[in-house]
C-alpha cells in the first residue's frame, strides 16, 4: 500500500482485498457471517471500506482462516538488544549439590552393653 493514501483510500483497499481473498476461496458473506458472528451488513460494510474495528477484523480474519497474515503485517520483534544484554549480566543460576553422604553408621551394640 502506499503511503500518500488516506485513511479512507486504504480501508477501502483493505476492503477490496478482504472481497477479493473470500471470493478466491469461494465463501459467501452469509458463510463468512455465519463463521465469524458478525452480521452480514458489517462484513458488507467492511468489503465497502466502511470501516471496522480490530475486533472485528480479527473475526473476520479468522473466519476466513487468514489471521497468520497478522504476523506478516506486525511480525514479532524477538528480544531487543538491551533485554539481551541484561540477559547477559544476570547472575548465573545456580545448581543443587549432590546429595551429602549420610554420616556412618553407628556400630550396634546388645542394650545391656555400655
Amino acid at each position: 500500500m502506499e503511503t500518500y493514501l488516506s485513511n479512507p483510500q486504504i480501508e477501502k483497499e483493505l476492503g477490496i482485498r478482504l472481497k477479493r481473498f473470500r471470493l478466491d476461496r469461494n465463501l459467501s458473506q452469509a458463510v463468512i457471517a455465519t463463521r465469524s458472528g458478525l452480521a452480514r451488513r458489517t462484513i458488507t460494510a467492511i468489503e465497502n471500506g466502511e470501516g471496522s474495528t480490530l475486533s472485528t477484523l480479527i473475526a473476520l480474519l479468522r473466519a476466513l482462516n487468514a489471521l497468520d497474515t497478522l504476523e506478516g503485517f506486525l511480525p514479532d520483534p524477538g528480544v531487543s538488544p538491551m533485554a539481551m544484554a541484561k540477559l547477559q549480566d544476570a547472575p548465573k543460576v545456580k545448581y543443587a549439590s549432590n546429595p551429602r553422604r549420610p554420616p556412618p553408621p553407628i556400630p550396634w551394640k546388645w542394650a545391656d552393653e555400655k
